[in-house]
């Protein structure tokens, strides 16, 4: 069955047979910076091809440390590098599990199911928030803009009512994402948390950890 499909995946990428892994890993090497374009234009190509489910989609982010020393705040609120090597482009930023990092994030979103594939991507500095980037990563291609499309997941970082609102009036589908209840929390909201925590909701939910947790884990480690 496999062979079938990597057969039929080929075809539609017009190839006669699908690239072993070592052919991947030097082509990676020689991708330039137009990354962020051919990351797209593959999710769009895999999208309308139907070779990938895009009825649920994740969106996540992920700390990477800088190269070389760290540049402390102390210094670089006073314009001091003490030292050569350190990117002074990169940025402080929190994770919740790593704590403290100096450097980049990256942001990322990609499909669900049997075959996870990134859609868009984009790198900023450690200190953006993941919740500035939805917009820019979801408004950057068209393949949001397809009528499969129904659910998005996120974490914690996404929860925010600006988001609710541009989802469903602009993608036309629903965030999906932890809702922490608090006093005089409003209908809108309440409704947000039922949903989430419903038997559909968190079976939805649960496409995270299988699809775009491991990715972002694997695109570190290469």
């Amino acid at each position: 069955m496999d062979c079938l499909y990597n057969r039929k995946l080929a075809v539609a990428c017009g190839l006669v047979t699908i690239p072993s892994r070592r052919t991947f890993d030097r082509r990676l090497k020689t991708i330039s910076t137009d990354i962020k374009q051919r990351i797209s234009t593959m999710g769009y190509l895999f999208a309308t091809d139907r070779l990938v489910d895009l009825s649920i989609t994740a969106i996540d982010s992920t700390l990477m440390k800088a190269k070389g020393s760290v540049w402390h705040k102390s210094s670089m609120e006073k314009g001091i590098v003490p030292c050569p090597g350190i990117d002074t482009n990169a940025r402080w930023g929190y994770s919740h599990t790593k704590g403290w990092i100096f450097g980049y994030k990256l942001h990322l979103t990609c499909t669900t199911g049997k075959i996870v594939v990134p859609l868009t991507a984009d790198v900023t500095t450690a200190n953006v928030p993941d919740n500035r980037m939805y917009i820019p990563l979801t408004s950057s291609s068209s393949i949001f803009s397809l009528s499969s499309l129904r659910y998005m997941v996120a974490d914690p970082g996404y929860d925010a009512n600006k988001l609710y609102k541009y989802n469903k009036k602009v993608l036309g589908i629903d965030l999906i994402c932890p809702v922490e209840r608090y006093e005089n929390t409003p209908k809108k909201r309440l409704d947000l948390i039922c949903f989430y925590r419903s038997v559909l909701g968190q079976t939805i939910y649960c496409q995270r950890r299988i699809s775009i947790e491991p990715l972002i884990e694997h695109i570190k480690s290469v």
